[in-house]
């Protein structure tokens, strides 16, 4: 589904042989004006599942804190960490109970479980897992990169920079996206984060 005044974004999210990698590049526009060039779109969510956004910054937010709330109470309750297809169900139920007034964000859901698992949500809360995934705008520019280039079982640095060279060339043609791109790893040990540059 398609909304014309969704703001722009790439987003991505790859799986590795020891966890996933989402990447979000920073700005955020509206139509043809830049609103803000440091916007986080990476967010953990739980020690082991993670999430990456491209839409409305206020959707996103209320999206991911009420997940990341109904995920700590799940754990209290079942005494278990709350796997990643969890998450995402979670995400699926409450973006479908706001159908008819959405939440215009694209989500990306990853984390580890037995494996590492990414799933992505369009704004009515379908779920479709995948190894590697892409959100936004320039996604179809991102998913160029990562049909050519990416391989099962790859290392976490291969991972790391497939999803920096695939932001960046989404980049180079999405006039919505731009300014740094904020990476989020998600591994059995935990969530970890960095920021890159983004080189002309």
């Amino acid at each position: 589904m398609a909304f014309e005044f969704m703001p722009g974004a790439t987003v991505v999210g790859i799986s590795y042989n020891d966890g996933v990698v989402l990447a979000a590049e920073k700005r955020i526009s509206f139509g043809h004006f830049v609103v803000n060039k440091n916007m986080k779109k990476t967010f953990p969510v739980t020690a082991h599942v993670g999430a990456a956004c491209a839409g409305m910054v206020a959707d996103m937010t209320v999206l991911v804190r009420q997940v990341e709330a109904l995920a700590k109470i799940r754990k209290l309750e079942t005494r278990r960490e709350v796997p990643p297809n969890s998450v995402a169900k979670l995400m699926s139920v409450i973006m479908f109970e706001r159908r008819y007034f959405p939440l215009l964000t694209q989500v990306i859901v990853g984390g580890v479980n037995e494996k590492p698992e990414i799933y992505t949500l369009d704004p009515l809360g379908s779920v479709l897992p995948d190894e590697y995934a892409a959100v936004g705008t320039g996604a179809e520019m991102a998913l160029g990169i990562m049909d050519a280039e990416f391989k099962q079982g790859m290392n976490e640095e291969n991972a790391r920079e497939l999803a920096i060279r695939a932001v960046r060339s989404a980049v180079q043609r999405d006039s919505a996206s731009g300014d740094g791109i904020d990476v989020l790893f998600v591994t059995r040990s935990g969530t970890r984060e960095e920021t890159v540059p983004i080189r002309n």
